[in-house]
């Protein structure tokens, strides 16, 4: 219990920024970052007041693309916060989002050995010649 019944509850400095920060808002479902996603600075973004978190995002990513973990890093936010301020400035047409470059597949093995047999056969050499 309180010693004092009448001393308000402080809340800890950790909780507060991190929800104003966000305006309470959760991540929409449509924007799902991974954390490879790339943003950078739409070109022409409005100039208007932005708040310092949003406003630091832009001077990290109006050189060129980060992706959203680096984001994170270089402001100190956690990744779900990130996430959702990204979120915001990609609706406000602040930010360009980029999804991930997909991971090379293997060439198919049967695929190779049936375009090699083709060129051979075509071009009448023998193998290893």
């Amino acid at each position: 219990m309180r010693e004092n019944p009448d001393q308000a509850l402080e809340l800890t400095s950790d909780l507060v920024p991190l929800f104003v920060i966000t305006n309470g808002r959760g991540l929409p479902p449509e924007h799902e970052y991974s954390h490879t996603t790339l943003v950078t600075a739409q070109e022409g973004a409005p100039a208007r007041a932005l708040s310092p978190e949003a406003r630091e995002v832009m001077d990290l990513v109006s050189d060129g693309f980060l992706s959203v973990a680096e984001v994170a890093g270089h402001t100190h936010l956690p990744l779900g916060i990130v996430r959702i301020l990204l979120a915001r400035m990609e609706d406000d047409g602040l930010i360009f989002v980029r999804p991930p470059t997909p991971r090379a597949e293997l060439p198919d093995r049967e695929l190779l050995q049936a375009v090699i047999d083709g060129l051979h056969a075509s071009l009448k050499t023998p193998y290893g010649a």
